[in-house]
């Protein structure tokens, strides 16, 4: 079974990013960049807690593009 997109950006930025980046950080950049790479994530919960990894509170309910709004606006603010 061939790895995700996300989960080939994401050892891609693990295996490049220096301690200079924290981890929450780079997990998040790999989303976004994911993201702009593919289209939404189809596992909402993974954005979720991407999103809580950072600070961010968020609701279950909380659709998940804005979700990704939020996390996009705090990585800009980074």
């Amino acid at each position: 079974m061939k790895p995700s997109p996300l989960r080939q950006l994401l050892a891609q930025r693990a295996a490049g990013t220096g301690a200079a980046t924290p981890p929450e950080q780079a997990q998040a950049r790999a989303l976004i960049a994911a993201i702009d790479a593919g289209g939404i994530p189809l596992h909402p919960a993974k954005v979720n807690q991407i999103a809580r990894d950072l600070g961010l509170e968020v609701s279950r309910e909380a659709p998940v593009e804005a979700t990704i709004a939020r996390i996009r606006e705090l990585l800009l603010r980074a």
